[in-house]
């Protein structure tokens, strides 16, 4: 691709065959990325200048087809009306950084194990657990995340399967 388009440029879809395009040239048109992607020319034009939302259909193919799995993250967190209540968008960093966030979230975790021991041996969380039972919750979802981050990473770049 030559010159990064100004109107799409923060289109998440775009910046995926943009990228796509530093490694196969069949992503430097619109027109064989949208025949790779198994979508009409104007259909992508129109998905990467926001005009219209993509079917998951076609934001798992795309994701695919570029070896962008962070595409669906993002379509979920972001353009679903459910995964945007439960799905948190994650960023893939290079792996030795994403390495470290997972240790680093889970450096803790024989304390919030022992935390979740205290609060569950009664089985009810009292008013006063309340705020330790929210930290471990916390500490899930980074950890959550973090994991999550790095599977994708795996996925692109070392080509695991989901």
């Amino acid at each position: 691709m030559g010159k990064k388009a100004t109107k799409a440029a923060d289109n998440m879809y775009y910046v995926a065959r943009y990228e796509a395009s530093k490694t196969t040239d069949d992503f430097t048109s619109r027109e064989k990325a949208a025949e790779l992607v198994g979508i009409d020319r104007t259909r992508l034009a129109r998905i990467e200048l926001d005009t219209i939302t993509p079917y998951p259909e076609e934001v798992l193919s795309m994701s695919r087809t570029y070896n962008c799995p962070e595409l669906c993250n993002s379509y979920c967190a972001r353009e679903c009306p459910i995964g945007k209540t439960s799905v948190k968008e994650v960023t893939i960093d290079d792996f030795d950084r994403l390495a470290l966030k997972v240790l680093g979230s889970l450096k803790d975790i024989d304390s919030l194990r022992m935390s979740l021991i205290a609060i569950s041996e009664d089985g009810i969380i009292s008013e006063s657990e309340r705020p330790a039972f929210q930290h471990i919750l916390d500490a899930l979802e980074k950890i959550s995340t973090n994991a999550k981050a790095l599977q994708l990473w795996a996925i692109k770049n070392i080509h695991i399967e989901e």
